[in-house]
């Protein structure tokens, strides 16, 4: 079976990472020269990985049966993690959207009653969306919106 993230280009020019810094910028600054305490732990990032087939996938899903919606991805991924990025766990967790990026929305998702997975506001679409700035192109589950 095809995996259900991708790998992006990392060594490119340009390419910017949205998470955090790198250590060298953080160390030996005033804060972390008074203590020690402060200092976190020096883990390791996940970059370079798109989950944008997970989504697409996790949306054509909707109205099924979310233990195989759920064996299915977890078998075509390399961690559980980003499933839950869109469907929430609990009910306040629920959201209309999820922003995923700089200006990437998709449907927020949940379980129901009955073990489904539904969408948490079907009548949202790209028509009713709005940018947040002019610079961007602006998608809602893989449509543009906001258009000129």
């Amino acid at each position: 079976m095809e995996p259900l993230y991708r790998r992006v280009n990392t060594r490119a020019r340009n390419v910017r990472h949205r998470h955090g810094g790198d250590f060298r910028h953080r160390r030996n600054t005033e804060a972390e020269r008074v203590s020690d305490a402060t200092r976190g732990p020096m883990k390791r990032q996940r970059r370079g990985l798109d989950y944008t087939p997970l989504f697409r996938f996790l949306l054509s899903k909707v109205g099924e049966d979310w233990d195989e919606v759920f064996g299915d991805a977890a078998k075509r991924l390399d961690r559980t993690e980003p499933v839950f990025w869109l469907v929430a766990r609990q009910p306040h967790e629920r959201q209309a959207y999820v922003r995923v990026g700089e200006s990437t929305y998709y449907s927020g998702l949940f379980v129901d009653d009955g073990n489904r997975l539904r969408k948490v506001d079907p009548e949202l679409g790209p028509e009713s969306m709005s940018r947040s700035c002019e610079c961007c192109t602006h998608t809602f589950n893989g449509v543009r919106f906001g258009e000129r």
